[in-house]
């Protein structure tokens, strides 16, 4: 068989949607697909939602991408590419995440500054027992930090790292976390297009390398319900024109050496904290995870070297600083997540919000913060309905459309609980 294309994109519901293609596609070129995809719910009903034009003949829109984004893939043949999406009068696509992460860079641009992105990935392994439902993965020696046979049997990570050095993916760390069978996924930072990319692609192919095993590899934010959740923490920083950090106060970091630039990202993040996770942790799921006292970025806090705040100040410094926001879960759709939250950031730099105390809490015993998330689905997109510039500055018509998917999906999950609410979303996140 002559090499085909599979060329891809990330939808709202940060479901992979793609085609295969013939080798003559392998270059600059495009396809079509129905635009009303943007308006498909995980059960697969067909909603109108505003944008998707379900009601208005289901037109096209276009999936364009470039030969130099053509990359190797893990299937034999195949090569693999991510692209942006046009309406079908060759306008840009007011629904493509990919686009809103675009101009987000933009923004910061206009500033003097090229964000960089590195992103953290949690995830549970699940297996079939022998009546077929999902189990965690028996791993009874896994530890958090464990590494070997004894955190992963199958090996199935093995194969995970070496399909990723093939692609050329450049991976920082593969780990067991706290709750076995739980494991962490980190790659280097890059230009926040780039890594996004890079993110969704070896999501893609670590799921679809663990399912060769038998194994269910799930980032949605709950799947066990007596264990922990998974999180996609955003680390964040700035190139300024010379090449430099931006965020970098000198050396050392840490709250102590913070410059004026980081202190606005984090009055922005604090100021939208809210309404961003309408954005950043948008399932019903996610609100199993987001609660106090979790690690999980529930409180509208900040502070230093500490896994119990929301926005954690690297004590790195030099080319090494960063921020690190800790609400995000990966059923969100990662180009919308980083979008929002470098807009949140960005408005808080512009608009010179006040940054409130760093947080002196343990976090478990002990908060400062008395702000955290809504408790549940249908309270975030309340709050992110009312945070209007912040919609207004990732895509007016991108969050419209997410706030009635969303909306329908209260109702959709609302009687679900333990395996019927973990199945509703385990095979698509």
């Amino acid at each position: 068989m002559k090499t085909r294309l599979r060329a891809m994109f990330c939808d709202h519901l940060s479901i992979m949607r793609g085609k295969y293609l013939p080798n003559s596609k392998i270059g600059d070129d495009s396809t079509r697909f129905c635009r009303s995809v943007f308006g498909t719910h995980y059960d697969k009903d067909l909603l109108d939602a505003p944008g998707a034009m379900v009601k208005q003949g289901l037109p096209d829109m276009e999936l364009r991408w470039l030969h130099d984004d053509i990359r190797d893939s893990w299937h034999a043949s195949t090569r693999v590419v991510l692209g942006d999406l046009y309406d079908d009068e060759g306008e840009p696509l007011a629904l493509c995440p990919r686009r809103a992460l675009k101009r987000a860079v933009a923004d910061w641009q206009k500033h003097g500054l090229t964000p960089k992105v590195g992103i953290e990935l949690e995830a549970f392994a699940l297996q079939a027992d022998d009546r077929g439902r999902l189990m965690p993965y028996d791993a009874p020696g896994g530890v958090v930090y464990g590494t070997g046979p004894f955190a992963d049997p199958l090996r199935f990570n093995d194969r995970i790292w070496a399909m990723a050095d093939d692609m050329g993916f450049s991976l920082d760390m593969i780990t067991a976390e706290f709750d076995s069978p739980q494991f962490e996924y980190t790659l280097t930072f890059d230009d926040a297009v780039k890594a996004v990319d890079d993110i969704v692609l070896f999501r893609l192919m670590a799921r679809e390398v663990a399912l060769e095993y038998g194994i269910v590899l799930t980032f949605m934010p709950k799947p066990v319900a007596e264990a922990g959740g998974s999180g996609m923490h955003l680390n964040f920083s700035f190139l300024d024109e010379a090449g430099g950090n931006a965020l970098s106060a000198g050396p050392r970091g840490g709250p102590e050496h913070m410059n004026d630039l980081a202190r606005g990202c984090l009055a922005g993040l604090l100021h939208h904290h809210k309404g961003l996770a309408g954005l950043i942790a948008p399932t019903a799921n996610s609100y199993m995870r987001l609660q106090p006292g979790t690690l999980s970025g529930y409180w509208r806090n900040w502070g230093g070297d500490h896994r119990n705040v929301t926005t954690r100040i690297s004590s790195e410094g030099g080319a090494k600083a960063r921020l690190e926001h800790r609400t995000a879960d990966a059923s969100a759709n990662p180009y919308t997540a980083v979008a929002a939250v470098l807009q949140a950031a960005r408005l808080g730099v512009e608009n010179s919000y006040q940054l409130p105390p760093m947080e002196t809490g343990d976090g478990f015993d002990r908060t400062d913060a008395r702000e955290g998330t809504a408790v549940d689905l249908k309270g975030a997109m309340d709050d992110l309905e009312r945070d209007t510039a912040l919609a207004e500055a990732v895509g007016a018509q991108l969050v419209a459309s997410h706030v009635f998917m969303k909306r329908k999906e209260v109702r959709k999950t609302r009687d679900l609980e333990g395996d019927a609410m973990r199945d509703f979303y385990v095979h698509f996140i």
